[in-house]
């Protein structure tokens, strides 16, 4: 599509037509703000705002072909405001040349600077004219034809130029000029970290990027809001379909609107969210998904520990709250895998402690299996940043929490998987009396000796070895992780899981190892692995 079209298309508020526009024009105007500012880094930061001015001034533009031009101006705008301003700081051009380290050693560093401000110093030399189409034709490979576009300039014009460039730096020079532009060109993604608003309502703000290209669950984006002269941080928690993000905010949101510009550098937030704004989005993301005037009914996961300890409300919500490595990611998709075509869903909000974020090689997994990290079926999921401090009473208070499973990194020194902590996770169908009565009973009763489970010797009394075994029982391979156990999955119903512990807590399975009880299902599973055992024991 022509881009007389494209601007046509975006001036009525098609947000892909005007990402299209940006993916055209954003070498273009990286190599002209380069041209003017001399300096990599701020040209980007020039380019980004021009982009956002552009976006906004849009419907000014009486003729749309006249676009190339009129955005050259925006650019040449917010590049001689720059300057103004390094002017009025008196900085020297040196103190402007600062690079990302990409983590290269502190002299190979030091040589980059120096080879950035010597091929900057050089195109400073060059004549204006000369300098615009240099820098242009040699940042990210514009056509002569793009340069003659966007600056307005005959095909021509654009040759002679170029070639008088190629006089003035001959030889080496020009070999060096274009391997460093090249080398610090403008990031191939740049046009994907552009987005739109296309929804802002309390505490909740989606946003439209390139679907090839999303920002990750944890990204801190920031919007734009020139009216106001302001940025305001919003932090992903959701991926939906179509290239939308979901957003809470990190900094006061009043007035977003459709349309506005959000950026994004691909960091991930440093700081949790406030008790206040967590309280908020937990009311507003988790919805009215449970009809209020009907009791509230089991959603069976077939996973022993969860269904037992701390059983799920079909249509509720449940915070999964990790310690660092105790596996948070990995115990929110399986939910996903296990309920995504249960009528009633849930929503899960995943608390993922600082510096733990999901593996790549499960990210990749997931899509393959058609989790985005967002939403699967009749499941939805939250990312939040949590804190090692987090313990299941204080999510518990969060208001429309159903369901607290706490993840302890010490189960998982000692291998069991998953690492839910039975005595610090809650349920509040088990709080309020909402389960049978002989279900509760058996939860009260695994509660008492499973603190005996840890340390000492198995055989020093009869209380340890049947808490020790229960603790095992818990363990169960997930379906998720089969490409790294080499173990399928296995699913126990919860009446089963339930007859096992009290089994196991009035010493009818006394006389079985506790490592049959290990990593396993159902009870055909455990005597089979136990039979296995006394096999493999004789001499």
């Amino acid at each position: 599509m022509d881009v007389e079209r494209l601007i046509q298309r975006a001036q009525q508020g098609d947000l892909d037509a005007f990402a299209e526009v940006t993916r055209r024009f954003q070498h273009m105007a990286f190599g002209y703000a380069v041209a003017l500012l001399r300096d990599l880094q701020q040209a980007e930061d020039v380019v980004q705002e021009a982009f956002v001015a552009a976006w906004f001034g849009l419907r000014s533009l009486a003729d749309p072909a006249a676009f190339p031009g009129w955005f050259r101006g925006i650019v040449r705008h917010q590049a001689y405001r720059v300057l103004r301003q390094r002017q009025q700081a008196s900085l020297p051009l040196e103190a402007a040349l600062g690079m990302p380290a990409n983590g290269s050693a502190p002299d190979r560093r030091a040589e980059e600077r120096e080879q950035v401000a010597v091929v900057l110093g050089t195109i400073a030399e060059l004549p204006s004219p000369v300098r615009e189409v240099m820098t242009l034709f040699y940042v990210h490979d514009c056509t002569q034809q793009d340069i003659a576009t966007f600056l307005d300039l005959p095909v021509t014009t654009v040759n002679n130029r170029l070639h008088a460039a190629r006089q003035l730096l001959k030889g080496g020079t020009l070999t060096m000029v274009k391997d460093t532009l090249e080398a610090h060109r403008l990031p191939d993604d740049f046009a994907a970290r552009i987005g739109r608003i296309v929804r802002a309502r309390e505490g909740v703000v989606e946003v439209l990027f390139d679907p090839t290209n999303l920002p990750d669950p944890l990204t801190e984006l920031t919007v734009s809001d020139t009216p106001r002269r302001r940025a305001v941080t919003v932090q992903v928690v959701q991926l939906l379909e179509g290239g939308v993000v979901r957003c809470v905010p990190l900094s006061p949101i009043d007035g977003l609107t459709v349309g506005m510009t959000v950026l994004s550098a691909g960091r991930r937030i440093e700081a949790p969210a406030g008790r206040e704004a967590l309280d908020q989005a937990v009311r507003l993301l988790a919805g009215p998904v449970r009809a209020p005037d009907r009791p509230p009914e089991l959603l069976e996961t077939g996973i022993k520990v969860i269904d037992v300890m701390c059983p799920l409300v079909r249509g509720g919500t449940v915070a999964v709250a990790g310690e660092l490595r105790a596996g948070t990611s990995v115990v929110v998709e399986e939910l996903c895998r296990r309920l995504s075509r249960e009528p009633g869903g849930v929503s899960i909000f995943a608390f993922v402690p600082p510096y733990d974020a999901p593996e790549r090689a499960f990210q990749e997994m997931w899509a393959k299996e058609g989790y985005t990290g967002g939403t699967a079926g009749t499941v939805q999921t939250f990312y939040f940043l949590g804190q090692e401090e987090w313990t299941a009473e204080r999510l518990a208070t969060l208001p429309s929490v159903d369901t607290v499973i706490r993840l302890s990194r010490d189960l998982a020194q000692i291998g069991i998987y998953p690492t839910i902590d039975p005595l610090a996770s809650r349920s509040r169908l088990l709080d309020a009396g909402l389960v049978e009565p002989e279900h509760a009973e058996t939860v009260a009763r695994v509660r008492q000796p499973l603190p005996a489970a840890a340390g000492g010797r198995p055989e020093a009394d009869g209380r340890k070895q049947r808490a020790r075994k229960i603790q095992r029982f818990f363990a169960q391979p997930f379906y998720v992780a089969e490409p790294y156990t080499r173990r399928p999955g296995v699913t126990v119903g919860r009446p089963e899981a339930l007859r096992i512990c009290r089994e196991i807590l009035d010493g009818v399975h006394d006389g079985l190892p506790e490592q049959a009880f290990y990593f396993t299902g159902g009870m055909s599973e455990i005597r089979a692995k136990a039979d296995e055992l006394h096999t493999g024991s004789k001499p």
